[in-house]
This record gives structure tokens, C-alpha cells and sequence, in this order.
């Protein structure tokens, strides 16, 4: 049987001005899994991606005015996401059309990582760096 992954329980969220297109995107150059996605047409009322190690995250079209309840401007989120081989997805993010904002390197403390930007302008650092051990 596999390994059941607990589900999230920090979702970092996202507005996009294309939410469709920015799933595409993250599905495409980094491996998120779309798990869920509600609207109509263009408009993505609420969107789930997997992030398949483990976590996730949510996002949603752009709002105007008083309807939005929730006004994270598109292009305001950055995000860290832990990730075992760092070379071959920077290799697949720079394919897609990823924006090098720090090309792969290795940390003082131990990491390889890279940054990138996706089109709706947020910024994204990938790395092996899992924190520090708790307990």
C-alpha cells in the first residue's frame, strides 16, 4: 500500500491576473499536482496544487474592489519549496520559461538551490534545505 501524504497544514496562497495559465505553469515547469480547481471560464474561484513530497498550495483569480476578501496583489507571494534533485528542476523550469532570479548554487549551511520567477511575477526558491531538526 503507499505511503498516505498528511494533508497541508500552512497553504501558502496566490492571485493570479491568468490563474489558469499560472497553474499550467507550476504543473508544468516545477511538478505540482492539480488536486482542485472550482470556477467558470476564465475565473478560478479556488485552486489546490500538491507539491508531491509533501505541502501544497492554493490560488485563485484576481478580484476587484470590495468582492475580494482575501487582496493578495498577483506577483506578491515567494516561496521556498524543499526539493530532492534541485539540477534536474531548475533544468525543467528554465524550459518551461522560468525567470532566473538566482541561478543553482551551493549554501553556507549545506544547500543547493536556484530562484526563479513564474509570469505572474512571484518568486520561487527551490533547495535541499529542510529546516532545522525539531525536538
Amino acid at each position: 500500500m503507499a505511503e498516505q501524504i498528511p494533508a497541508p497544514q500552512v497553504w501558502p496562497t496566490l492571485r493570479a491576473r491568468d490563474a489558469r495559465a499560472l497553474i499550467r505553469f507550476l504543473v508544468d515547469a516545477f511538478g505540482f499536482e492539480e488536486t482542485a480547481v472550482y470556477g467558470d471560464g476564465d475565473q478560478v474561484h479556488h485552486a489546490e496544487l500538491a507539491w508531491p513530497p509533501g505541502g501544497g498550495i492554493m490560488l485563485g483569480s484576481v478580484r476587484d474592489g470590495a468582492a475580494d476578501h482575501w487582496p493578495v496583489q498577483p506577483g506578491g507571494c515567494g516561496c521556498y519549496v524543499v526539493c530532492d534533485d534541485p539540477d534536474a528542476l531548475f533544468a525543467r523550469a528554465t524550459a518551461a520559461g522560468a525567470e532566473v532570479l538566482a541561478g543553482l548554487h551551493d549554501t553556507e549551511y549545506g544547500s543547493r538551490d536556484f530562484a526563479v520567477r513564474d509570469p505572474e511575477g512571484n518568486r520561487w526558491s527551490f533547495g535541499t534545505y529542510r529546516g532545522e531538526p525539531r525536538g
